[in-house]
């Protein structure tokens, strides 16, 4: 385990050595031979757009598991890497300046909800199934609503039954008040990411100070509750995460492959309206 986690933090550091290389080089270089060569915007349109060809092509490979194509983990340092390179030619391809006109100005609108999109994938992909071990284990999302739905039925179940041990409606009022909206679907997606647990605090706060005055039945009944609400928010918390792994990647697919589309049109556009076919 110790090798392997020295030959990765090698390779990393390896990759980013030679990115920081390249880049310095791309820079450099661009500096000296810009003046001289007209036509040098060409050259690093084609680069950075067939650059962008070979980070679509990872999706691709993730469809196509069964090909010889090398492993995924190669082609997700590849992409990784690769991705944060054409951010240093897109600079340079627009002289560090900001587009001029509604075409160029979508077109690096584009680029850049790209590039945001992929660097926060990173990000989360790498922290949240780290995270969504730590609240009780994961849990199948096609099967997180039929839990959810059964922890409810648990609950109100407990509920209906203190009317008639207890010969009083207090636990079933509070239900009612303060859980039976929690229960009945997802709740504080946004707040579950960010990972603030005020609303569940809370709720068990309301539980603990209705407990003191309670009569000991009573107040196993709500410690049962109790563990069936931090339940239903440990599942909030699976949900919330699953789904941003899930969607982002319906945000960054869609993105990238109409940044290609307008490419081809902007390259079209170049060639066509300046001479550069010829």
């Amino acid at each position: 385990m110790a090798e392997t986690m020295i030959s990765f933090v090698t390779r990393r550091w390896i990759a980013t050595a030679v990115l920081v290389l390249l880049a310095v080089l791309l820079v450099v270089n661009y500096g000296l031979y810009a003046p001289a060569i007209h036509r040098l915007p060409y050259f690093s349109g084609w680069l950075l757009f067939l650059l962008m060809l070979l980070l679509a092509a990872y999706n691709v490979r993730k469809k196509l598991p069964f090909l010889p194509l090398g492993t995924s983990e190669s082609w997700l340092g590849f992409h990784v890497y690769a991705g944060y390179l054409t951010t240093v030619l897109f600079l340079l391809h627009i002289g560090f300046k900001r587009p001029t006109g509604w075409f160029e100005g979508s077109l690096a609108w584009l680029y850049l909800l790209v590039t945001v999109s992929g660097i926060i994938g990173l990000l989360i992909s790498r922290a949240f199934p780290k995270r969504l071990t730590t609240r009780g284990g994961e849990t199948i999302y096609g099967l997180i609503p039929t839990v959810r739905r059964s922890l409810k039925e648990q609950t109100e179940t407990l509920a209906l039954k203190s009317v008639a041990d207890a010969q009083s409606t207090t636990i079933a009022d509070f239900y009612v008040k303060h859980l039976r909206d929690f229960f009945d679907g997802p709740k504080n997606l946004l707040l579950h990411i960010l990972e603030v647990r005020r609303p569940l605090n809370t709720l068990l706060d309301r539980i603990h100070d209705l407990s003191r005055f309670l009569n000991e039945q009573e107040r196993a009944t709500m410690d049962q509750i109790a563990d069936f609400v931090r339940q239903k928010d440990a599942l909030d918390y699976q949900l919330a995460l699953q789904l941003a792994l899930r969607l982002w990647l319906f945000v960054h697919i869609p993105f990238t492959y109409s940044l290609l589309i307008f490419s081809l049109v902007h390259m079209v556009l170049v060639y066509a309206f300046s001479g550069g076919a010829k």
